[in-house]
């Protein structure tokens, strides 16, 4: 049986990834400091045989045995990771030496869950794993942006110098039951705002794009990247079908039945203003392309979300 590690495992991917691992017979640590992870997350899981709680923060080392790692550990959400951007440039440049770290001594095999945020407001489009990008390394959401450029480069330099079997993929915007209720992404806004009737906020005029990857998919691109023997990445792992954002409000306005109307204020800085994965080398290498089309996705997150709401 294997024993995999996954840091950052009681967040919104991370516990799909642990349900996931463990359905297929893995043994899994989940490791997790709870800033923007929840134990909501992953109570369903206290009682399995073959899954570990660890309360840790990845800024300091961990001593593990394990065969593989998920690293995945950091706040996605600008709401969540402009808190304390320190924090969140300590937890992707310092979290993944660390991780780098044990698997270099364990010899163990490591993904790192990058982002598209790598390509910054991109003059590519759509984005391919050879762009750049276009960053702003002084910007409010650098500390994100710059802390996942300098995490693959870690990567890379592991790779290079010390042959740590290493994986990168470059995740889009993914979404799916278990997004927090507030982390301030626009699809997690927009399902609230609908179901309690509030305007929904459109920034700028709502033409920027946006392509949005149900969770499951993206959790099923991520266990073929870890297996995959000979392909280290980064890999773009998303959906390439793009929408509006004004297009995705009066989508969600609809499915949830809501009489919300739409409200437009001033653009944020730095905002790209088209996000769109390129996926032919993920077709090519892993054989993979999403399969939910958004309205089926969006319905079963807006059912969670009725759910959670209620609840709260």
């Amino acid at each position: 049986m294997e024993r995999i590690l996954v840091t950052g495992g009681a967040g919104f991917l991370g516990s799909h990834l642990c349900d996931s691992l463990l359905e297929k017979g893995a043994d899994v640590i989940c490791i997790d400091n709870f800033f923007s992870g929840s134990k909501d997350n992953i109570r369903h899981l206290s009682s399995h045989s073959y899954f570990e709680l660890i309360r840790h923060d990845i800024t300091r080392p961990i001593f593990l045995e394990v065969d593989k790692i998920y690293h995945l550990a950091c706040p996605a959400s600008p709401i969540y990771y402009q808190y304390n951007a320190i924090k969140t440039v300590k937890t992707n440049v310092m979290g993944t030496i660390n991780m780098l770290g044990l698997a270099k001594r364990i010899k163990a095999r490591v993904l790192l869950a990058s982002s598209s945020e790598v390509y910054g407001d991109s003059k590519v489009h759509p984005q391919t794993e050879s762009s750049w990008g276009n960053v702003n390394p002084i910007g409010i959401r650098s500390c994100y942006d710059e802390g996942k450029r300098v995490a693959e480069t870690l990567m890379m330099d592991y790779y290079r110098q010390n042959k740590v079997d290493i994986k990168i993929v470059r995740i889009f915007n993914t979404y799916g039951p278990r997004m927090s209720t507030n982390d301030g992404r626009v699809i997690s806004n927009f399902i609230v705002q609908a179901l309690q009737g509030e305007d929904l906020t459109v920034y700028g005029d709502g033409s920027q794009t946006r392509s949005f990857c149900y969770v499951s998919d993206l959790i099923e691109a991520l266990r073929m990247m870890m297996e995959k023997g000979d392909f280290i990445g980064p890999v773009n792992l998303g959906n390439p079908e793009e929408i509006s954002i004004l297009e995705l409000a009066e989508k969600i306005v609809k499915l949830a039945q809501s009489k919300s109307r739409i409200a437009h204020k001033p653009l944020p800085p730095d905002d790209p203003h088209q996000r769109c994965p390129d996926i032919s080398l993920a077709k090519q290498k892993l054989g993979w392309a999403p399969k939910k089309n958004l309205e089926e996705g969006l319905s079963a997150t807006i059912e969670y979300f009725q759910k959670a709401l209620s609840l709260a």
